[in-house]
Protein backbone atom coordinates (compact mmCIF):
# COMPACT_ATOMS: atom_id res chain seq x y z
CA UNK A 1 0.00 0.00 0.00
CA UNK A 2 3.22 2.05 -0.11
CA UNK A 3 1.53 4.03 -3.68
CA UNK A 4 -0.88 5.50 -1.26
CA UNK A 5 1.29 7.89 -0.01
CA UNK A 6 3.58 8.03 -2.98
CA UNK A 7 3.67 12.02 -3.01
CA UNK A 8 6.38 14.45 -3.76
CA UNK A 9 8.25 15.52 0.09
CA UNK A 10 7.14 18.72 1.68
CA UNK A 11 7.56 20.25 4.95
CA UNK A 12 3.62 19.80 5.58
CA UNK A 13 4.08 16.24 4.90
CA UNK A 14 7.21 15.48 6.56
CA UNK A 15 5.18 17.15 10.10
CA UNK A 16 2.31 15.30 9.18
CA UNK A 17 4.50 11.84 9.34
CA UNK A 18 5.90 12.90 12.68
CA UNK A 19 2.05 13.13 13.91
CA UNK A 20 0.29 10.10 11.87
CA UNK A 21 3.18 7.81 12.14
CA UNK A 22 5.58 8.43 14.93
CA UNK A 23 5.29 5.91 18.15
CA UNK A 24 2.60 6.37 20.76
CA UNK A 25 4.07 5.03 23.80
CA UNK A 26 3.10 8.46 25.76
CA UNK A 27 1.40 11.91 24.43
CA UNK A 28 4.77 13.85 24.95
CA UNK A 29 5.62 14.14 21.30
CA UNK A 30 1.95 16.45 20.56
CA UNK A 31 2.26 18.47 23.95
CA UNK A 32 6.22 18.79 21.96
CA UNK A 33 4.34 19.62 18.44
CA UNK A 34 1.81 22.51 19.84
CA UNK A 35 4.54 23.68 21.77
CA UNK A 36 6.99 24.66 19.13
CA UNK A 37 3.83 26.34 17.10
CA UNK A 38 3.10 28.50 20.51
CA UNK A 39 7.14 29.00 21.03
CA UNK A 40 7.13 30.01 17.32
CA UNK A 41 5.29 33.26 17.76
CA UNK A 42 7.69 34.79 19.90
CA UNK A 43 9.90 34.51 16.89
CA UNK A 44 13.10 33.23 19.17
CA UNK A 45 15.50 30.60 17.79
CA UNK A 46 17.01 29.51 20.79
CA UNK A 47 14.75 27.67 22.92
CA UNK A 48 15.87 26.79 26.63
CA UNK A 49 14.41 24.04 28.64
CA UNK A 50 13.10 26.56 30.90
CA UNK A 51 10.91 28.51 28.22
CA UNK A 52 9.74 25.10 26.61
CA UNK A 53 8.63 23.91 29.82
CA UNK A 54 6.03 26.52 30.06
CA UNK A 55 4.05 25.28 26.93
CA UNK A 56 4.65 21.64 27.35
CA UNK A 57 3.53 21.11 30.51
CA UNK A 58 0.44 22.94 30.23
CA UNK A 59 -0.61 20.65 27.32
CA UNK A 60 0.21 17.76 29.43
CA UNK A 61 -2.06 19.73 31.79
CA UNK A 62 -4.62 20.64 29.94
CA UNK A 63 -5.08 16.95 28.64
CA UNK A 64 -4.91 15.25 31.97
CA UNK A 65 -7.74 17.01 32.53
CA UNK A 66 -10.08 14.99 29.72
CA UNK A 67 -8.30 11.74 30.30
CA UNK A 68 -6.15 10.64 32.83
CA UNK A 69 -4.10 8.15 31.08
CA UNK A 70 -1.06 9.85 28.99
CA UNK A 71 0.89 7.29 28.77
CA UNK A 72 1.21 3.45 27.69
CA UNK A 73 3.32 2.54 31.02
CA UNK A 74 1.90 2.19 34.40
CA UNK A 75 3.67 5.50 36.06
CA UNK A 76 5.18 8.88 35.25
CA UNK A 77 6.65 10.65 37.81
CA UNK A 78 6.28 13.74 35.10
CA UNK A 79 3.14 13.00 34.92
CA UNK A 80 2.53 12.64 38.86
CA UNK A 81 3.74 15.85 39.07
CA UNK A 82 1.62 17.87 36.45
CA UNK A 83 -1.54 15.58 38.25
CA UNK A 84 -0.57 17.62 41.27
CA UNK A 85 -0.64 20.46 39.60
CA UNK A 86 -3.51 19.91 38.77
CA UNK A 87 -5.18 19.69 41.99
CA UNK A 88 -2.78 22.56 43.57
CA UNK A 89 -0.55 20.29 45.28
CA UNK A 90 2.94 21.96 43.99
CA UNK A 91 3.00 25.30 42.45
CA UNK A 92 3.69 26.67 39.13
CA UNK A 93 7.46 26.96 39.79
CA UNK A 94 7.58 23.42 40.84
CA UNK A 95 5.57 22.31 37.81
CA UNK A 96 8.16 23.94 35.38
CA UNK A 97 11.37 22.68 37.58
CA UNK A 98 10.15 19.38 37.36
CA UNK A 99 8.98 19.37 33.77
CA UNK A 100 12.68 20.58 33.19
CA UNK A 101 13.45 17.17 34.91
CA UNK A 102 11.86 14.80 34.11
CA UNK A 103 9.48 15.73 30.92
CA UNK A 104 11.98 15.76 28.10
CA UNK A 105 13.83 12.68 28.63
CA UNK A 106 12.89 10.76 25.85
CA UNK A 107 10.46 13.05 23.50
CA UNK A 108 13.38 15.38 22.49
CA UNK A 109 15.64 12.39 21.13
CA UNK A 110 12.97 11.01 19.50
CA UNK A 111 10.35 13.53 17.89
CA UNK A 112 11.78 13.57 14.54
CA UNK A 113 11.86 9.76 14.23
CA UNK A 114 9.53 7.84 11.76
CA UNK A 115 9.16 3.86 11.16
CA UNK A 116 12.52 3.61 13.41
CA UNK A 117 14.76 6.52 11.56
CA UNK A 118 15.16 10.12 11.67
CA UNK A 119 13.14 11.66 8.81
CA UNK A 120 15.36 14.40 6.65
CA UNK A 121 14.29 17.54 7.55
CA UNK A 122 14.10 19.18 11.39
CA UNK A 123 12.06 21.24 12.85
CA UNK A 124 14.52 21.70 15.95
CA UNK A 125 18.15 20.82 16.84
CA UNK A 126 18.98 19.18 20.61
CA UNK A 127 21.06 21.69 21.90
CA UNK A 128 20.73 21.00 25.51
CA UNK A 129 24.56 19.99 25.66
CA UNK A 130 25.61 23.40 24.54
CA UNK A 131 22.63 25.73 24.79
CA UNK A 132 20.21 23.51 27.84
CA UNK A 133 17.88 23.92 25.06
CA UNK A 134 16.81 23.76 21.55
CA UNK A 135 16.90 25.35 18.32
CA UNK A 136 14.08 26.17 16.19
CA UNK A 137 15.21 25.30 12.74
CA UNK A 138 14.35 27.25 9.29
CA UNK A 139 11.81 24.60 8.53
CA UNK A 140 9.84 25.06 11.55
CA UNK A 141 9.31 29.01 10.49
CA UNK A 142 8.49 27.49 7.10
CA UNK A 143 5.85 25.32 7.96
CA UNK A 144 4.05 27.62 10.61
CA UNK A 145 3.94 30.63 8.03
CA UNK A 146 2.57 28.14 5.73
CA UNK A 147 -1.46 29.11 5.11
CA UNK A 148 -2.48 25.98 6.71
CA UNK A 149 -0.50 26.29 10.09
CA UNK A 150 -4.18 25.91 12.14
CA UNK A 151 -4.95 23.02 10.19
CA UNK A 152 -1.84 21.34 10.87
CA UNK A 153 -2.61 22.24 14.59
CA UNK A 154 -6.24 20.95 14.59
CA UNK A 155 -4.93 17.74 12.76
CA UNK A 156 -2.26 17.18 16.10
CA UNK A 157 -4.68 18.04 18.53
CA UNK A 158 -7.16 15.55 16.86
CA UNK A 159 -4.58 12.99 16.87
CA UNK A 160 -3.83 13.32 20.07
CA UNK A 161 -7.67 13.12 21.33
CA UNK A 162 -8.00 9.63 19.51
CA UNK A 163 -4.73 8.01 20.96
CA UNK A 164 -5.70 9.22 24.62
CA UNK A 165 -9.07 8.10 23.84
CA UNK A 166 -7.99 4.35 22.89
CA UNK A 167 -5.80 4.18 25.95
CA UNK A 168 -8.55 5.82 27.85
CA UNK A 169 -11.27 3.07 27.15
CA UNK A 170 -9.01 0.20 28.18
CA UNK A 171 -11.08 -2.35 26.59
CA UNK A 172 -10.26 -4.89 24.04
CA UNK A 173 -10.12 -2.35 21.16
CA UNK A 174 -12.51 -4.68 18.47
CA UNK A 175 -15.07 -3.64 21.42
CA UNK A 176 -14.65 -0.17 20.24
CA UNK A 177 -16.50 1.69 17.45
CA UNK A 178 -15.86 5.48 16.30
CA UNK A 179 -18.79 6.77 14.06
CA UNK A 180 -19.40 10.19 12.45
CA UNK A 181 -22.49 11.71 14.40
CA UNK A 182 -23.63 13.97 12.03
CA UNK A 183 -22.56 17.17 13.75
CA UNK A 184 -19.05 16.98 12.44
CA UNK A 185 -17.75 14.87 15.77
CA UNK A 186 -16.33 11.48 16.26
CA UNK A 187 -17.64 8.99 18.51
CA UNK A 188 -16.32 6.05 20.27
CA UNK A 189 -18.18 4.16 21.96
CA UNK A 190 -18.55 0.33 23.12
CA UNK A 191 -21.71 -1.23 25.23
CA UNK A 192 -20.77 0.26 28.19
CA UNK A 193 -19.44 3.83 27.22
CA UNK A 194 -19.61 6.95 24.60
CA UNK A 195 -17.26 9.52 24.28
CA UNK A 196 -17.01 12.49 21.78
CA UNK A 197 -13.86 12.55 20.39
CA UNK A 198 -12.91 15.09 17.99
CA UNK A 199 -13.49 16.70 15.09
CA UNK A 200 -14.48 14.88 11.73
CA UNK A 201 -12.79 16.74 9.67
CA UNK A 202 -9.06 17.08 11.41
CA UNK A 203 -8.70 13.27 11.60
CA UNK A 204 -9.59 12.68 7.78
CA UNK A 205 -7.55 16.18 6.80
CA UNK A 206 -3.63 14.64 7.58
CA UNK A 207 -4.39 11.63 5.37
CA UNK A 208 -5.54 13.47 2.46
CA UNK A 209 -2.80 16.06 2.66
CA UNK A 210 -5.39 19.16 2.75
CA UNK A 211 -6.64 17.64 -0.20
CA UNK A 212 -10.39 17.07 -1.41
CA UNK A 213 -10.74 13.63 -2.17
CA UNK A 214 -12.57 13.30 -5.13
CA UNK A 215 -10.53 16.39 -7.35
CA UNK A 216 -7.63 16.63 -5.35
CA UNK A 217 -9.01 20.66 -4.81
CA UNK A 218 -7.24 22.37 -1.87
CA UNK A 219 -9.42 22.13 1.09
CA UNK A 220 -9.10 24.14 4.20
CA UNK A 221 -10.47 23.10 8.14
CA UNK A 222 -12.74 26.31 8.99
CA UNK A 223 -16.07 26.53 8.06
CA UNK A 224 -17.80 29.12 5.93
CA UNK A 225 -15.22 29.53 3.03
CA UNK A 226 -15.49 28.67 -0.44
CA UNK A 227 -12.75 25.96 -0.02
CA UNK A 228 -13.89 24.97 3.17
CA UNK A 229 -13.61 21.03 3.77
CA UNK A 230 -17.02 19.09 4.47
CA UNK A 231 -17.36 15.89 5.96
CA UNK A 232 -18.89 13.50 2.94
CA UNK A 233 -20.02 9.63 3.42
CA UNK A 234 -18.51 7.93 0.30
CA UNK A 235 -21.70 5.40 0.11
CA UNK A 236 -24.87 7.81 0.28
CA UNK A 237 -27.75 7.34 3.30
CA UNK A 238 -29.75 5.18 0.53
CA UNK A 239 -27.86 2.64 0.99
CA UNK A 240 -29.41 1.73 3.66
CA UNK A 241 -32.60 1.25 1.81
CA UNK A 242 -30.81 -2.02 0.77
CA UNK A 243 -28.64 -3.07 3.89
CA UNK A 244 -29.62 -1.33 6.74
CA UNK A 245 -26.61 -2.77 8.79
CA UNK A 246 -24.17 -0.92 6.57
CA UNK A 247 -21.97 1.45 8.66
CA UNK A 248 -23.19 4.51 6.80
CA UNK A 249 -21.90 6.99 9.51
CA UNK A 250 -18.83 4.17 9.64
CA UNK A 251 -14.99 6.18 9.41
CA UNK A 252 -14.42 3.61 6.60
CA UNK A 253 -17.77 5.44 4.93
CA UNK A 254 -16.23 9.19 5.62
CA UNK A 255 -14.19 11.35 2.91
CA UNK A 256 -13.39 14.83 3.06
CA UNK A 257 -14.84 16.89 0.13
CA UNK A 258 -14.82 20.36 -1.31
CA UNK A 259 -18.24 22.19 -1.28
CA UNK A 260 -18.29 21.95 -5.24
CA UNK A 261 -17.90 18.17 -4.95
CA UNK A 262 -20.04 17.66 -2.18
CA UNK A 263 -22.84 19.84 -3.08
CA UNK A 264 -22.40 21.92 -5.92
CA UNK A 265 -23.50 22.58 -9.58
CA UNK A 266 -23.01 18.89 -10.58
CA UNK A 267 -21.76 18.00 -7.39
CA UNK A 268 -21.90 14.44 -5.73
CA UNK A 269 -24.93 14.89 -3.63
CA UNK A 270 -26.55 10.91 -3.38
CA UNK A 271 -25.09 9.71 -6.47
CA UNK A 272 -22.70 6.37 -6.29
CA UNK A 273 -19.41 7.37 -7.02
CA UNK A 274 -17.12 6.11 -9.52
CA UNK A 275 -15.30 2.29 -9.55
CA UNK A 276 -11.96 4.14 -9.84
CA UNK A 277 -13.55 6.81 -6.53
CA UNK A 278 -14.07 3.15 -5.00
CA UNK A 279 -11.00 1.65 -5.62
CA UNK A 280 -9.22 5.26 -4.04
CA UNK A 281 -11.43 4.63 -1.31
CA UNK A 282 -10.08 1.01 -0.36
CA UNK A 283 -6.66 2.18 -0.48
CA UNK A 284 -7.10 4.75 1.97
CA UNK A 285 -8.97 2.35 4.54
CA UNK A 286 -6.13 -0.07 4.01
CA UNK A 287 -3.35 2.39 4.61
CA UNK A 288 -4.96 3.70 7.46
CA UNK A 289 -4.95 0.16 8.92
CA UNK A 290 -1.31 -1.10 7.79
CA UNK A 291 0.09 2.35 9.87
CA UNK A 292 -1.43 0.99 12.71
CA UNK A 293 -4.04 4.40 13.22
CA UNK A 294 -5.79 4.28 16.13
CA UNK A 295 -8.70 4.19 14.05
CA UNK A 296 -7.33 0.54 12.43
CA UNK A 297 -9.57 -1.26 15.05
CA UNK A 298 -12.41 0.26 13.99
CA UNK A 299 -11.82 0.20 10.45
CA UNK A 300 -11.18 -3.65 10.83
CA UNK A 301 -14.80 -4.08 12.77
CA UNK A 302 -16.77 -2.51 10.28
CA UNK A 303 -14.96 -3.72 6.87
CA UNK A 304 -13.68 -7.64 7.58
CA UNK A 305 -10.48 -8.35 9.65
CA UNK A 306 -8.86 -9.58 6.26
CA UNK A 307 -7.41 -7.03 3.30
CA UNK A 308 -9.81 -9.56 0.74
CA UNK A 309 -12.97 -9.60 2.96
CA UNK A 310 -12.54 -5.90 3.29
CA UNK A 311 -12.78 -5.69 -0.31
CA UNK A 312 -15.42 -7.64 -0.33
CA UNK A 313 -17.25 -5.53 1.81
CA UNK A 314 -16.92 -2.75 -0.16
CA UNK A 315 -17.60 -4.80 -3.44
CA UNK A 316 -21.14 -5.59 -1.96
CA UNK A 317 -21.86 -2.14 -0.72
CA UNK A 318 -20.63 -1.11 -4.10
CA UNK A 319 -23.15 -3.62 -5.94
CA UNK A 320 -25.92 -2.80 -3.52
CA UNK A 321 -25.87 0.42 -4.00
CA UNK A 322 -26.06 0.24 -7.59
CA UNK A 323 -29.19 -1.71 -7.65
CA UNK A 324 -30.92 0.69 -5.47
CA UNK A 325 -29.59 3.93 -7.07
CA UNK A 326 -28.93 2.46 -10.63
CA UNK A 327 -25.87 2.29 -12.56
CA UNK A 328 -26.60 5.98 -14.53
CA UNK A 329 -25.66 7.23 -11.75
CA UNK A 330 -22.33 7.13 -11.12
CA UNK A 331 -20.39 10.32 -10.46
CA UNK A 332 -16.94 11.31 -10.88
CA UNK A 333 -15.45 14.91 -11.15
CA UNK A 334 -12.50 16.51 -13.15
CA UNK A 335 -9.63 16.43 -11.11
CA UNK A 336 -8.51 19.97 -9.96
CA UNK A 337 -4.82 18.80 -9.31
CA UNK A 338 -2.93 15.51 -9.49
CA UNK A 339 -3.40 12.31 -7.87
CA UNK A 340 -1.95 11.94 -4.31
CA UNK A 341 -3.91 9.21 -3.13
Amino acid sequence: MSEFYEIEPSIENYWRSIILFGRNVASYKFALAKSLYELKLNHHTIITLDELALPFSQNICQHLKLVDKQTTSNSSKFLDFCRAYNVNEISHDTLIAKTVQYGFTNVIDAFHNVHGKEIPKKFFVDARKTHQGIILTDELFELFNSLNTQDLIHETESRWRLVETAWDMNLPKHLVQIQHDETGILVAENKLRRMNVTSAKSVLNGYQKGKCFYCFKPIHLESNFENSAEVDHFFPHKLRDCDSQKPINGVANLVLACNTCNRGYQGKFDRLPSLKLLKRLYKRNEYLITSHHPLRETLIGQTGFHSSSRKDFLQNAYDCATLILGSHQKWEPSAQGSDLF
